[in-house]
């Protein structure tokens, strides 16, 4: 689940936007190993590359989907849009009942082949908003959590493209058990905030399960994590409500099933909140490399609270600054409807 306001950007400025966030992230040197060379004998200019390897890694979603609905909105989003989807776990469980709705939710996209496994339960009364919203006879789906990222791992000699939106335990779980699986991760995780909008708490993922972040961080340092905070994701420039434009088209008449499907737990959501901001479909947009979300190399740590902050000894992240909201709403249109 998703959670800060900054400027926006022209996404033309950028040069080559793929590259930036490689040398920024820290995988370039890594993934084009024996591939940056040519044979200057022949003559001419090196072969154009094309995009990089990691634009194409399978991809990795885990996910709190059934509380606010900026989940649901960006697994169809990555069910219409990333051929490479290879795996969607769930976090924050409720009896199994999120898989049980994401399975559905990826049979409508038109993806039955994508796996769903059911991660982590961290609390007693999570945030559901879903009952009823699939079939009775959706089995449960498999609880084998590192069986089926070994899965995706092997099918690849790569990376795999790892994109939290929800608590980091999953994460977590996974590099206690098998961390040689942890070290081929390309991780993009919505969460963390340095200026959160409540400076009593930590940001909503990171204080779901502190000790999840207290245990990642280190692990991830090698590999510099990409982290999409809350400072950007949280801007009504990125709201869904019955007025906007994607909501009227899920309303209308001839939309597919999983348009009224997501239309109906918006409905739900916006009986207690005004709007679901899109802090998950942003981060899957980053994972994606669109080019619209900017990052810095930044060192943080975290408090015992798992509240961030800038540390000149912390760990080095790639951190979120600013987003095109504009293009981004166009971009998330454009696969939702």
């Amino acid at each position: 689940m998703g959670e800060g306001r900054d400027g926006e950007r022209d996404p033309s400025q950028d040069e080559d936007p793929i590259q930036e966030w490689l040398a920024m992230v820290g995988t370039d040197e890594i993934l084009f190993e024996g591939e940056k060379g040519f044979d200057d004998s022949i003559g001419g200019p090196p072969p154009s590359l094309g995009p990089h390897p990691v634009a194409f890694a399978p991809m990795i979603v885990d996910t709190d989907a059934g509380g606010d609905p900026d989940d649901s909105v960006a697994i169809v989003a990555a069910a219409r849009s990333v051929p490479e989807l290879g795996l969607v776990l769930t976090s924050d469980e409720y009896g199994g009942e999120r898989a049980r709705f994401v399975r559905h939710l990826l049979d409508l996209a038109g993806r039955p082949e994508v796996p769903v496994v059911a991660g982590a339960e961290l609390q007693d009364d999570p945030l559901y908003f879903v009952d009823g919203l699939f079939p009775q006879d959706v089995p449960k789906q498999s609880d084998d959590l590192a069986g089926a990222v070994e899965a995706v791992c092997g099918s690849t000699p790569g990376p795999v493209r790892w994109v939290g939106m929800g608590p980091l335990s999953n994460l977590a779980a996974l590099q206690e058990a098998r961390p040689e699986l942890v070290a081929k991760m390309v991780v993009t995780q919505m969460g963390g905030a340095v200026n959160y909008r409540d400076p009593s708490r930590a940001e909503h993922n990171f204080r779901m399960d502190p000790a999840a972040v207290h245990r990642m961080l280190p692990a991830l340092e090698l590999s510099v994590p990409t982290f999409v905070v809350s400072e950007v994701t949280f801007n009504p420039a990125m709201e869904l409500g019955r007025g906007s434009a994607i909501y009227q088209k899920w309303a209308a008449p001839g939309s597919p099933p999983w348009a009224s499907v997501l239309r109906a737990h918006l409905d739900r959501w916006m009986d207690r909140y005004p709007a679901s901001m899109q802090h998950d479909s942003l981060t899957l947009a980053a994972a994606t490399f669109w080019p619209g979300v900017r990052f810095v190399r930044e060192r943080v740590a975290v408090d015992s609270a798992a509240r961030m902050k800038v540390d000149a000894e912390g760990i080095e992240i790639a951190l979120s600054i600013s987003a095109d909201y504009a293009s981004f709403m166009e971009w998330l249109e454009a696969r939702v409807t």
